[in-house]
């Protein structure tokens, strides 16, 4: 957590939809991104159900149905995936509640739930400000206030420090309620406190954590109950306690556990001497505990007063949401006006970024050109900016084609390239290619069909499935052989497209430069007789090698070709060589070349054509949120080049700063003249086999000399290594379609890395070679027949 000067409280001033009215006592939890809001009162009981969404600011009211609950306030309020449950709370003055009601965010469906009452004893009465706790498939219910009075009228409280276990059934539903025996001294009755669980990584049982709450007076106590052995305790703690309070929040994030707001005694007042007297205010004071060390750490004390308006005004009953590792606040009531009997309810919400944000996955590619990458990564929740770096290495050098044979390794030798021949070709040929993967459901006499619109996304800054990633499966490590040649046409290989099938896949026409290089393929060498390499199969005589998956590689890999999910093409760039230890540069460790920026970007995607210089001791510094950044009105800019590598990282930004850099990706520019994708793959059965079909590259950088289609198949190898794929060419020839026969994919090898699927890869040659291949995964549903049955 940020040092207390540094807290970067931010209000939230700009939102649409309907804002739900101040108030008091309600409750929040948090689905993702959403914050969900209910009940609460301030001018009479709320019972609508709102939400907040934290990416888009947006407030709506969902269209609630089923059986729906009376407005309550004071209640429990627990969410479990995407399941909420509701229990107690006042439903009218001096009315409180004992029932218990399920919400199906999904379908924003309510449902009363009957739990099974105890064995022995009475279900939890009628109550309100109680804590009621998720852990794994149970909830925990203590202590609150009843109504000891039949009249609601006549309100005659009753504290309480009962304790209940509440078992759910998997998704929906309610088993019953238990009375557990616990040991220890029992805390003493309250209400409107606060509970966590937290439980230890490494070690230990779920422990449950009371703080704080009300029983006449304001109590500052912190209780322990370890959930396996039900005992209870009241551990040792270092640092400031904070003051007495009730109507406070806790958040749990990580290990600490945040206390915010509530009713605390006024200041110089003696609550020791008169509690029950003393007069109680508001507070803005702000704590954490961190549950392994036991150790309090203030970070707004109660006696920082704001005269800036930087944070949010002193408050209680107000709600307190984490999503991820940031805090939001919202409403609650200001004060408390004895001579007047009246409250004031805040209207504003507040968040806090209590960590710096976690690295982000690495830098995809989405499309490459000449001089500009289309790059990705995954979102990183509740963060407010990206700050993209590059730093480029030499120009590629290729092999030669007349260079220097490899030695002689065992394998199998084809020739991928003859009309009609079945060729084997190990998974380089879009892991030394980047492949555009689709997928399509195997439903009979139907087909998808994708229409490729770049621009669409360019326009929308669409946000891609987090699951995509790029395919760095083949890692292309230090050369095998010493003499390296000039760049030619047979030793070119692809970049391709990473989109979501539902959108757009986009042309491609990308090139990267396929060596004699070792490269994480196949178990056993494999030899090769064909020329063409991209998107087909890698040079000559070129020796492939496997690399375990844990290897030094790995920071310039990213996820394998096989691991795509349903519906999304994939494309992924080739890593570039490492130079030899000839070349000076070659020393030189990545961590030592300088790293420039691209810039801060909003979302997580950016069209990179160049990069700031940043020379050392001269950039000027200005912030976003606590971190510094250059100011690039001051820098210079450096284009990119074609032909050339470029190494990626990006880091996200909240208001704590910059946090760590994601691992190194590794990308090329283009070099000009080599066709793009195909696109618009469709798969159809019919009384052969299968029917598959493409659209032509819509950048064909010339005249399309043939196609090839490759089908992976079943081998020994695939079987010891899945990720590790074998492909015979199928098909190839200058048609736009193919027959697959039912003998073809008997072979096949079902791939299982997401959902089974048949992987088919079909790929453009023009006169400089082999463009990008699109690979297609046709899912084949979830039993291990053969395809087709």
């Amino acid at each position: 957590m940020a040092a207390p000067s540094l807290l970067n409280w931010r209000r939230v001033s700009s939102f649409t939809g309907p804002v739900p009215r101040a108030r008091h006592g309600h409750r929040a939890v948090a689905i993702r991104e959403l914050m969900i809001i209910f009940g609460g009162g301030n001018e009479g009981i709320a019972d609508e159900l709102h939400v907040y969404n934290t990416v888009t600011n947006q407030w709506f009211l969902p269209a609630v149905r089923g059986d729906i609950p009376p407005g309550c306030a004071a209640h429990g309020f627990v969410c479990d995936g995407t399941r909420i449950l509701v229990f107690g709370g006042m439903v009218e003055y001096g009315r409180y509640s004992n029932e218990l009601y399920e919400l199906q965010a999904s379908r924003w469906l309510w449902k009363k739930v009957k739990p099974h009452p105890p064995c022995s004893g009475l279900p939890p009465c009628p109550r309100l400000g109680h804590s009621f706790s998720l852990y794994g498939n149970k909830c925990y219910l203590f202590g609150g206030l009843a109504n000891e009075s039949e009249d609601s009228n006549n309100n005659v409280p009753r504290y309480l420090n009962d304790f209940y276990e509440l078992e759910l059934q998997h998704g929906s539903g309610v088993v019953g309620w238990s009375i557990p025996v616990t040991k220890g001294v029992v805390p003493s009755p309250r209400e409107s406190h606060t509970a966590v669980i937290y439980c230890k990584k490494d070690s230990g049982s779920p422990k449950m954590y009371v703080f704080g709450g009300m029983c006449g007076a304001r109590l500052d106590d912190l209780w322990q109950l370890d959930l396996e052995t039900m005992s209870w305790s009241k551990p040792e703690t270092k640092g400031t306690v904070p003051l007495p309070r009730s109507l406070h929040t806790a958040s749990l994030i990580g290990n600490k556990m945040y206390i915010f707001g509530g009713w605390v005694p006024h200041k110089g007042e003696n609550i020791e001497t008169s509690p029950h007297d003393c007069e109680w205010r508001c507070t803005s004071s702000f704590s954490y505990l961190n549950l392994d060390t036991a150790e309090w750490t203030t970070l707004v004390s109660d006696s920082q007063e704001d005269k800036k308006n930087s944070r949010p005004r002193p408050r209680a009953g107000h709600c307190a949401v984490a999503i991820g590792t940031r805090l939001y606040f919202w409403s609650g009531r200001d004060g408390y006006k004895k001579a007047l009997n009246s409250q004031v309810c805040c209207k504003d919400l507040w968040y806090l970024d209590t960590e710096k944000p976690l690295a982000p996955s690495q830098v995809q590619l989405i499309k490459a050109t000449t001089n500009s990458f289309h790059v990705k990564w995954d979102e990183v929740p509740t963060v407010e900016g990206y700050l993209l770096q590059l730093n480029t290495d030499l120009p590629y050098q290729a092999t030669s084609p007349d260079s220097s044979v490899a030695p002689n390794m065992q394998g199998v030798r084809m020739d991928p390239h003859r009309q009609g021949s079945n060729s084997i070709v190990p998974n380089s040929i879009s892991d030394t290619v980047n492949s555009t993967k689709i997928e399509h459901t195997a439903t009979k006499g139907t087909s998808v069909k994708t229409k490729p619109d770049f621009k669409a996304l360019a326009d929308s800054n669409a946000i891609l499935p987090s699951s995509l990633a790029s395919n760095h499966n083949s890692c292309v490590v230090d050369m095998l052989r010493k003499n390296e040649g000039p760049h030619t046409s047979a030793n070119v290989g692809v970049l391709s497209s990473c989109l979501d099938v539902r959108t757009v896949i986009p042309e491609t026409s990308a090139s990267s430069t396929v060596s004699s290089a070792q490269t994480m393929v196949t178990q056993q060498a494999i030899k090769t007789e064909s020329s063409s390499t991209n998107g087909a199969v890698v040079k000559d005589e070129t020796s492939l090698t496997t690399f375990s998956t844990k290897s030094e590689v790995d920071e310039t890999c990213a996820l394998p070709a096989t691991k795509i999910s349903r519906v999304e093409t994939h494309a992924a760039a080739m890593p570039f060589s490492k130079e030899t230890p000839s070349n000076p540069v070659a020393t030189m460790k990545a961590g030592e070349r300088q790293w420039c920026d691209v810039g801060i970007f909003k979302n997580n995607t950016a069209l990179v054509s160049q990069f700031y210089l940043l020379p050392k001791g001269k950039q000027s510094i200005s912030k976003v949120g606590n971190a510094d950044v250059p100011d690039y009105s001051l820098l210079k800019k450096q284009d990119l080049v074609p032909g050339t590598g470029y190494r990626f990282r990006v880091a996200a930004i909240n208001g704590c700063g910059i946090g760590p850099f994601s691992k190194i990706s590794e990308f090329k520019t283009c070099i000009p003249g080599f066709p793009g994708a195909p696109s618009a793959v469709r798969i159809s059965k019919n009384v052969e086999g299968i029917h598959l079909s493409w659209e032509p590259p819509t950048s064909p950088s010339g005249n399309i000399l043939e196609y090839s289609a490759y089908l992976a198949i079943r081998t020994a190898q695939i079987q010891d290594n899945p990720s590790q794929l074998v492909f015979m060419r199928i098909y190839c020839g200058l048609k736009t379609s193919c027959i697959v026969t039912a003998g073809q994919l008997a072979n096949a090898h079902i791939d299982y890395t997401s959902r089974p699927a048949i992987v088919f890869r079909i790929s453009a040659k023009n006169e400089k070679g082999y463009g990008p291949a699109t690979q297609v995964r046709w899912l084949q549903g979830n039993n291990k027949k053969a395809p087709l049955n």
